[in-house]
């Protein structure tokens, strides 16, 4: 290992972003959170061409750029103007469109926007679901990029002819420091506009809807320096033009990186965060009946592939207690929300967090009573009640998805990984560990950043390969293990949660 080298990851989920700078030396390796900021989605009321009034939700990469200059300046006030590479990772939807300028035309559209409402029912017309499937390997989700090109081709092509260029968040974001239009594969990957064989745009997808490739930014793999600091920019904050390496920006391939996975054919991973990720990791993708059938996605991984699925995460929890402090006048604290569902008797009901009503909703505690008088379930009482039915229900979530993976990979899980904020979750964990009736290995809580500089550090040459990355994941960072304790009762639960779905 080169010895003394700082890299800088810059890792953006969709509630709010984080600076994190990695030293490499002959000691090892150390990493430590500089910067960290709040962003979240804006909703506008606006009219369309036609008169109509509908919610529009937008981000303001505006002030996400602002906050990552206040990051680079807090990096050389701590550590000087020499900084080695830096690399981003954002959420796996979201497009802005560039002029010829180098401007953003509009606002940069949120993938939680009702505008996606019925868009997959239009794709699949233009273009056999089974089709696509075999091209991408990816399942069909309304906030896929491919879905959000073709609302913007039929719904704004004025967008189309004024662009030179469309570029997905990660991409957007080099740009505006270097000047940067590549996209790396696993973010690519996730459009459901990339052949999963080839890694490049599949030009089927492409022609069924209308898309021109001259808008799409080119592929190059995870670990590629694609740029440097414009010298302008790197001059104001006050640092020498540090490199940009394209890393796994999609945020879940790099929180799968760092999963210290002792042997991937047995590994069941759960990135965990606003969404919970589900898969194993597979030397190629799974496009099988079987696996379309249970709308499992390829995605691209760092040398590998992600077989995963999307199941809702702490977004429902995070939903609740926003519709609480507009009650309360303020926000409920995270050890209390543990401690209230810690309480709670178990088992009062189930959700199934998919379910689109929980989606997007105005009321998510509304969301969730109206699921349960549908479904014939009582109404929980009290908030710990309905805090503890949301997280034994997202532990079943991922059994059934467990459940899924062995019998299309044909290779039972044996060890469950947890990784991402919501590792710090005790409570879930255990029950986890309890629904999966497997051993839980939490940790790290920061592995998206963790995953993003070991991506830099390979694509640098100061590790030789991302294996060699994982003795210093486990040296560095604490795991947490947590053993099944009551598997039966949670057998019993898992039949009448699915009793229960619609």
């Amino acid at each position: 290992m080169t010895a003394g080298k700082r890299l800088l990851a810059i890792d953006l989920g969709a509630s709010g972003g984080k600076c994190f700078v990695g030293t490499f030396s002959a000691d090892g390796f150390q990493m430590e959170e500089i910067h960290r900021f709040d962003h979240g989605g804006v909703s506008f009321f606006l009219a369309d061409r036609g008169g109509a009034v509908t919610e529009r939700t937008h981000w303001n990469d505006t002030a996400i750029y602002a906050e990552i200059i206040r990051g680079l300046h807090a990096y050389r006030r701590q550590f000087g103007p020499h900084l080695d590479a830096l690399g981003i990772d954002t959420w796996g939807a979201d497009a802005q469109w560039i002029s010829a300028d180098g401007e953003s035309l509009g606002r940069l559209y949120g993938y939680r926007d009702h505008r996606l409402d019925g868009i997959v029912e239009e794709l699949c017309r233009l273009i056999p679901p089974e089709k696509v499937y075999a091209i991408t390997g990816i399942h069909f989700l309304p906030f896929n990029l491919s879905n959000q090109l073709l609302w913007f081709i039929r719904n704004r092509p004025e967008l189309l002819k004024a662009a030179v260029k469309v570029l997905p968040v990660p991409t957007l974001l080099n740009y505006y420091l270097g000047g940067c239009t590549e996209v790396d594969s696993t973010w690519a990957s996730i459009t459901q506009l990339m052949d999963a064989r080839r890694a490049r745009w599949s030009p089927t997808m492409l022609r069924a809807l209308k898309i021109p490739a001259r808008v799409l930014p080119g592929i190059v793999a995870p670990g590629t320096a694609i740029g440097a600091l414009r010298p302008p920019l790197a001059e104001s904050v006050g640092l020498a033009p540090a490199r940009i390496v394209a890393v796994g920006s999609h945020d879940t391939a790099s929180a799968f990186a760092a999963a210290p996975v002792q042997d991937t054919r047995d590994a069941l991973i759960i990135s965990s965060g606003t969404w919970s990720l589900i898969g194993r990791l597979v030397a190629r993708p799974v496009t099988s009946p079987a696996a379309r059938a249970a709308n499992l996605s390829n995605e691209g991984g760092i040398g590998n592939t992600r077989l995963l699925k999307n199941c809702m995460g702490t977004w429902i929890v995070q939903e609740l207690l926003r519709v609480w402090e507009t009650a309360d006048g303020q926000r409920m604290p995270w050890a209390e929300v543990d401690r209230l569902q810690a309480a709670a008797p178990p088992f009062g009901g189930f959700i199934d967090p998919d379910d689109r009503g929980f989606f997007n909703p105005a009321n998510m505690e509304q969301a969730i009573l109206a699921y349960l008088s549908r479904t014939g379930q009582p109404a929980p009482s009290g908030r710990g009640a309905l805090l503890r039915l949301v997280y034994e229900s997202l532990a079943l979530k991922y059994r059934e998805i467990n459940a899924t993976l062995n019998t299309v990979t044909g290779l039972p899980a044996r060890v469950v990984h947890i990784v991402g904020g919501g590792c710090g979750n005790v409570l879930l964990n255990q029950f986890t560990a309890d629904a999966l009736g497997l051993p839980v290995q939490a940790g790290p809580r920061e592995a998206t950043a963790v995953g993003n500089l070991m991506v830099q550090a390979v694509g640098l040459g100061l590790l030789p390969n991302l294996p060699a990355a994982l003795p210093l994941i486990r040296q560095t960072f604490p795991i947490t293990v947590y053993n099944p304790q009551s598997p039966g009762v949670w057998d019993a639960a898992y039949q009448r949660f699915r009793a229960v779905r619609d």
